[in-house]
């Protein structure tokens, strides 16, 4: 929420309060920050009109204005309703935790309560003095008898303003106490206070005062630990999953189509790009044969782009108790765009939202797929969405059209060019201590031999065969011999052989429908043997049958 988006909350508030809106429901976690927003907003006079006094109502301290205790018996719900209805001047009643009598928290729904406030709404709305009552609470519980009675209003996660004044003043407390180093530029303080963006205050609090007392220091080397903060919103939503990974986009072998599509969209969710007049980017599906890296390439944005990396589990998602599964999915995204700028993985969706006929369940998987495209189609968050699938088939049209995604790649069967640049970073990834490596010296003309040898292998099984090669080796106890490769090759059957069907399906599904990940040029090299390049090079219909893929280069 930027500072607009702050103002416009208070005047919405205010609005409602001065149209004589009787019940108000904020869901919240934030509640001492609400407290503060909404009596800015009742005594701001140019907002509201009628100034009014806040009074707070809590199980502990009964019904009082802030800062006192209330008499014991406004401690009932049921007597805090009959106050509200008796007070005769212009009032906001804040009631915290009030929706454990809506049946909230695992209890019941207190009937009486439900009705009592039923009974008070045409009150509120004809007193001579005006009077709101805001509900207050951590979680949304509102049972049908109220759902035409209570009015909804969204509570957004601190600004960057906020989160960035409450570091300063952390800062500068700490300097006076002498205790605590010291070393940001005032470049350091915002990345820190941008890090922390999708925390509440309390959590980025928790998170800087974890990152001084750690060392005796905050510097620009803790927003390591303000992320760590934000994977414990991702642990707590158990939909979720925060995915650490180093991988690079320079460990990801081919595939240069992609590579540079992604590349020109690194840091299109900053000012800068808004400035320019850029949208943020949607999001990518990437399809194609299994093991060919489609996983590994949505490890490697992450890093590529210094964003947190969600992998969402559809099977989390349908639960066993009715309604929760759309409840679950709006959970989701809530928490994705919480801590946005992000990118959410989402791994071979077909089987998550195959097959939406909505019989056997009610309807749920239509309605929470339903939640998902309009989603997709409308956010206005920074979450950049990255689906694999390997049984393109299996999606629904809805899915596919534009809007959803910003572009569908197609990754086929590594080309010999990249069967090459895969060998070189499986081996020299791998083979790094003296004993395994010897005497053997890894040319050009090794990969040669190797890409050509593995024709129809896919990149799992290059890693695959690099890994046999090594265990040839440890067995006998010796260095690595180009002898061990070809061993491995030979015993390997691929997946191009086993599934040809399959992928050829895959294929002719692509041809006329997606982007292909790998460049016309290495893909024109396909099927060329080493020392054989000079061979008349296929004509363009054969590779478009053969390797599938728009022809569209970026």
């Amino acid at each position: 929420m930027g500072e607009t988006t702050l103002l416009e909350f208070k005047r919405h508030l205010s609005n409602l309060m001065r149209a004589r809106f009787p019940f108000i429901y904020i869901p919240t976690w934030e509640e001492e920050r609400a407290l503060s927003v909404i009596d800015s907003a009742v005594k701001n006079e140019a907002l509201i009109k009628t100034v009014r006094k806040v009074f707070i109502w809590s199980m502990t301290d009964g019904l009082a204005e802030e800062g006192q205790r209330g008499r014991e018996e406004s401690k009932s719900p049921l007597r805090c309703l009959e106050m509200i209805e008796a007070s005769e001047e212009p009032a906001v009643f804040v009631l915290k935790d009030f929706h454990i009598f809506l049946g909230g928290g695992g209890r019941p729904a207190d009937h009486q309560i439900i009705r009592k406030i039923r009974d008070l709404i045409p009150a509120l709305k004809r007193s001579v003095k005006p009077k709101n009552v805001i509900l207050l609470s951590p979680t949304l519980t509102l049972p049908s008898d109220l759902q035409k009675e209570i009015t909804i209003v969204d509570f957004e996660l601190p600004t960057f303003v906020e989160i960035k004044t409450m570091l300063l003043e952390m800062v500068e407390a700490n300097q006076m106490s002498g205790r605590i180093v010291i070393d940001l530029t005032p470049e350091d303080v915002e990345r820190l206070a941008k890090a922390a963006l999708g925390l509440t205050l309390h959590e980025a609090e928790n998170a800087f005062a974890l990152a001084m007392v750690e060392d005796g220091k905050l510097d620009k080397h803790d927003v390591e630990i303000i992320l760590e903060e934000k994977r414990q919103i991702i642990k707590k939503s158990e939909i979720l999953e925060f995915i650490k990974s180093d991988l690079k986009i320079e460990d990801v072998g081919g595939l240069e189509n992609l590579k540079r599509w992604l590349l020109k969209r690194n840091k299109s969710w900053l000012d800068s790009a808004a400035q320019y007049g850029l949208p943020a980017p949607k999001g990518v599906l990437i399809t194609g044969v299994p093991g060919c890296g489609k996983s590994l390439i949505a490890k490697a944005i992450s890093a590529m782009w210094k964003l947190p990396l969600l992998r969402l589990d559809v099977g989390q998602i349908f639960s066993g108790i009715v309604g929760s599964s759309e409840e679950n999915m709006r959970k989701a995204i809530k928490t994705v765009e919480a801590i946005s700028p992000s990118i959410l993985w989402i791994d071979e969706i077909e089987k998550g939202f195959s097959g939406m006929t909505g019989s056997g369940d009610s309807g749920t998987s239509n309605r929470v797929f339903g939640t998902f495209l309009t989603w997709m189609q409308e956010k206005t968050k920074p979450v950049f969405v990255i689906a694999t699938a390997n049984n393109i088939h299996a999606l629904p049209a809805e899915m596919l059209r534009k809007g959803r995604f910003d572009e569908i790649f197609f990754v086929d069967i590594p080309t010999y060019k990249e069967r090459k640049d895969i060998f070189r970073l499986h081996i020299v990834k791998r083979l790094k201590s003296p004993k395994s490596v010897g005497d053997f010296q890894l040319t050009d003309e090794h990969l040669d031999l190797l890409a050509g040898m593995t024709e129809g292998y896919v990149g799992a099984e290059v890693e695959q065969i690099v890994i046999s090669a090594m265990f040839e080796a440890f067995s006998e106890d010796r260095s690595i011999q180009l002898e061990d490769f070809r061993k491995a090759i030979q015993t390997m059957v691929p997946l191009s052989v086993t599934q040809a069907e399959q992928i050829q399906g895959i294929r002719e599904w692509a041809n006329v429908r997606a982007v292909a990940a790998t460049p016309q040029e290495d893909r024109e090299e396909y099927r060329l043997e080493p020392g054989k390049r000079e061979v008349p090079e296929p004509k363009e219909e054969d590779i478009k049958l053969k390797r599938g893929g728009r022809a569209i280069d970026f």
